[in-house]
C-alpha cells in the first residue's frame, strides 16, 4: 500500500518535471520569437495612435481597447490555427510566405522613406476621409492593418519555434500573441494618454517642478511620436530585409547574407568591447539597405500593375 502511494508520488513528480520543462521550453521559444518580431511590434505601436486622433479624450482608451481585442482575436482565432495547419500540412510554404511578408514590410518601409524625403507626396497620400471616419470604421481599419502585422509576427514565431511538438508550438504562438498584444496596446495607451497626464500636471501640479514636468511632457509628445514612427520605419526595413536574406539563404542563395555577416563579424572583432553591438549594427544596417532596395523594387512593380499605383 505504502509502496503504491510512493510510486504515485514519483509519477506525479515526473509529470510535474515534464510539465515544468515544457513550460520552460515555451518560455525560451516565446522570448526568442518575440525578439525576432521586435521590429514589427515597434511599427505596430507607432502606427496605432493615429487611429484615435480626432476623438474626445474619454473615448481614446475604449477605442484602443476595441482595437486590442480585435488584434487578440486576429492572432488567437484566425492566425494561430492557420499557422498550425500550415506547419502540419504545408511546412514548405512557411519560408515563401515569410519572404512575401518581408517584402510587404520592405515596401511599407520604402513608402515611409519616400514620404519622408518628399513631404508633398506624403500629404497627398494621406486619407482625407480619416478625420471624419466614425469610431467603428476607425476600429475596423485599425484591426485590418493589425491583421497584416500580426500575420507576420505569428509567421516569424512559427519559424522560430524549433520543437516539433504540436502543443508546444500552439502554446508558444498563443503566449507570443498575448504578450505582443498586451505590450503594443499597453504602450499605445500610455502614449495616447501621456499628453493628458502632462496637461493635468501642468495645470494642477502642487509644485513648480511638477507643473514644469507636465508642461515638458505635453511639448515632448509630438517629437516622441515622430521618433517612434521613424524607429518603426527603420525597423520595418531591417526586419523585412533580414527575413528575405534569411529566406534566400535557406534556398541556397546565401552569398550576400554570408558576406554581410562575415564583414560584420570582422569589423566587430576589431572593436573590442563594443564588437558585439557593432556586429549587430552592421548586420541590421545592411539588412535595412537591402530592405530599402527590395521595397523600391516592389513599389516599381506595383506601379506597373493597373489599379495599384500609389
Amino acid at each position: 500500500m505504502a509502496s503504491g502511494f510512493f510510486a504515485l508520488l514519483d509519477d506525479i513528480a515526473t509529470i510535474a518535471k515534464t510539465a515544468a520543462a515544457s513550460f520552460d521550453d515555451v518560455a525560451v521559444q516565446a522570448i526568442k520569437a518575440s525578439k525576432k518580431a521586435a521590429g514589427i511590434v515597434i511599427d505596430d505601436a507607432a502606427v496605432t495612435p493615429r487611429y484615435v486622433v480626432g476623438f474626445a479624450a474619454e473615448r481614446e482608451l475604449p477605442i484602443i481597447a476595441k482595437i486590442a481585442w480585435g488584434s487578440l482575436k486576429n492572432k488567437l482565432l484566425f492566425l494561430l490555427p492557420g499557422a498550425l495547419a500550415l506547419s502540419f500540412f504545408a511546412p514548405w510554404a512557411i519560408t515563401p510566405l515569410l519572404m512575401a511578408g518581408g517584402a510587404y514590410l520592405c515596401f511599407e518601409g520604402y513608402e515611409k522613406v519616400h514620404h519622408l524625403l518628399h513631404p508633398s507626396a506624403a500629404l497627398h497620400a494621406v486619407d482625407t476621409s480619416a478625420a471624419t471616419m466614425s469610431e467603428d470604421h476607425k476600429v475596423a481599419s485599425a484591426v485590418r492593418t493589425d491583421f497584416i502585422l500580426s500575420a507576420e509576427i505569428m509567421a516569424i514565431t512559427l519559424a522560430s519555434v524549433e520543437t516539433p511538438e504540436f502543443w508546444t508550438k500552439a502554446i508558444t504562438l498563443a503566449v507570443v500573441g498575448i504578450l505582443v498584444t498586451v505590450a503594443v496596446y499597453g504602450v499605445v495607451a500610455l502614449i495616447v494618454k501621456a499628453d493628458d497626464v502632462g496637461l493635468h500636471l501642468a495645470q494642477h501640479g502642487r509644485s513648480a517642478v511638477t507643473r514644469s514636468f507636465g508642461s515638458g511632457l505635453v511639448h515632448a509628445m509630438p517629437g516622441l511620436l515622430r521618433s517612434l514612427a521613424f524607429i518603426g520605419m527603420l525597423a520595418m526595413l531591417w526586419v523585412g530585409g533580414g527575413i528575405i536574406l534569411h529566406g534566400l539563404d535557406e534556398y541556397g542563395l546565401g552569398a550576400l547574407t554570408h558576406t554581410i555577416h562575415d564583414a560584420a563579424k570582422l569589423a566587430g572583432g576589431a572593436l573590442g568591447p563594443v564588437g558585439g553591438f557593432a556586429t549587430w549594427a552592421i548586420d541590421a544596417t545592411a539588412a535595412g539597405i537591402f530592405g530599402l532596395v527590395i521595397g523600391w523594387v516592389v513599389a516599381v512593380a506595383m506601379r506597373l500593375v493597373p489599379g495599384t499605383a500609389h
